[in-house]
């Protein structure tokens, strides 16, 4: 099942018509240029001419150019149902080389899955799935020591910023139910960005490139706080932790890092680009993240996967500069991230698309899930306050993992 969805918007398919598997530093690009050529060879009938009709493909990259474990992948569905505003529709895609009165693609399952639907609509029935958990690769002690080196490189010259991330293993009694977890996503977080594309799972917060013809929008965050939910509001701690986040220096300079580095990198591609000059903040159930929305007008056409190629990494999953940053998540994380903090999304045959960062997030296979949660490094970081922060991350999925 693959899926976007806010607010009880956007699109879910069933089925696999195509899939295109890529890796390395070209991957955007070869991405971009498989789709094209699919497109231009489909015969396709839209009535309904809305972005997300017509052809669309859900696509999940890593983060690194190669990973040792997964490929970025780009999935066609079958069937897609879209919903947006008063507007339904349902696609309907035949894989290529079928043969004419082939049979039709597989029914919708009964009952539907709604993460894309409505609030309100029906939903799979709540049961909870007994769930143990474990360290991962990246253990908590070897995560504080991990950011302490990371500081100590920062101080000396190597990097301004870097993100360094850790990871959490879940073992189910039962196989997850990825309808069941995404139902849970969207309806404790619809403000974020529900997603499943070939088994990653989660909600993100973080919008990496939306493009609507010549316009793009870019949601970035970067910087930190996270809510006791349980006494927030009783004790009017909640505004606290925001007018606190809004003028921590330390938050306020890593979430300058991300916004220039998206702003950079989208510049050579528009005619027009606004970037406001303070960050606001976004609440969601647990945290609070410093969030800057920049928009453009583009120059030239461009897709939505070459924009996406363009702007990643952006600082706020990896550092800055770039190439440092890299080498010394390489050098000190001890991960491969796979396509956690990769973009995940859509593109349609316009080239027209939505991609988020991949944050909040699991690979599920079966009974087991392996979460990621990472957090931004500048010289004034403590390890034991980025360990609470990742910890924080993980409590979204988790969430959804145990009902």
């Amino acid at each position: 099942m693959l899926t976007w969805s806010r607010n009880g918007e956007g699109l879910t398919g069933w089925g696999e018509a195509a899939r295109l598997e890529v890796s390395g530093p070209d991957r955007f690009a070869e991405a971009a240029r498989w789709w094209r050529e699919l497109c231009a060879a489909a015969e396709v009938a839209d009535a309904v001419g809305a972005s997300g009709c017509g052809p669309v493909a859900f696509g999940s990259f890593t983060f690194y150019d190669r990973s040792p474990s997964e490929a970025s992948v780009l999935l066609v569905p079958e069937v897609v149902l879209g919903l947006r505003a008063d507007r339904a529709w349902l696609t309907t895609i035949t894989p290529a080389g079928a043969a004419a009165g082939s049979p039709p693609p597989p029914p919708l399952p009964t009952p539907p899955p709604s993460p894309a639907a409505p609030t309100g609509t029906a939903a799979p029935t709540n049961t909870t799935n007994t769930v143990t958990w474990a360290e991962g690769r990246v253990t908590e002690q070897a995560y504080m020591a991990a950011v302490a080196r990371g500081v100590e490189r920062i101080r000396s010259g190597d990097a301004a910023k870097i993100v360094l991330a850790r990871d959490l293993v879940a073992t189910a009694e039962a196989p997850f139910d990825v309808r069941r977890v995404l139902a849970r996503l969207a309806g404790r977080f619809p403000d974020c960005w529900t997603f499943s594309v070939d088994g990653l799972v989660g909600a993100t917060p973080e919008l990496l490139l939306r493009r609507s013809g010549d316009v793009v929008h870019s949601r970035v965050l970067a910087g930190t706080a996270w809510r006791d939910t349980a006494t927030d509001d009783a004790a009017g701690a909640a505004e606290a932790v925001v007018e606190g986040l809004l003028h921590s220096a330390k938050d306020r300079e890593e979430h300058g890092y991300a916004v220039r580095s998206v702003a950079d990198a989208l510049a050579p591609y528009c005619a027009e680009l606004a970037v406001p000059e303070e960050p606001r903040a976004l609440c969601l159930p647990n945290v609070v993240h410093l969030s800057t929305d920049l928009s453009g007008r583009l120059a030239s056409p461009s897709s939505v996967l070459e924009l996406v190629g363009a702007v990643h990494p952006s600082a706020a999953v990896c550092g800055t500069p770039t190439g440092s940053a890299e080498r010394l998540i390489a050098e000190l994380e001890g991960l491969d991230r796979e396509r956690y903090s990769g973009p995940v999304g859509w593109v349609d045959a316009s080239g027209d698309g939505e991609f988020g960062i991949a944050l909040r997030c699991g690979r599920i296979s079966g009974r087991t899930a392996r979460l990621f949660a990472g957090c931004g490094i500048v010289a004034d970081s403590r390890p034991e306050r980025e360990l609470a922060e990742t910890a924080a991350k993980f409590a979204a999925m988790r969430g959804a993992l145990e009902g």
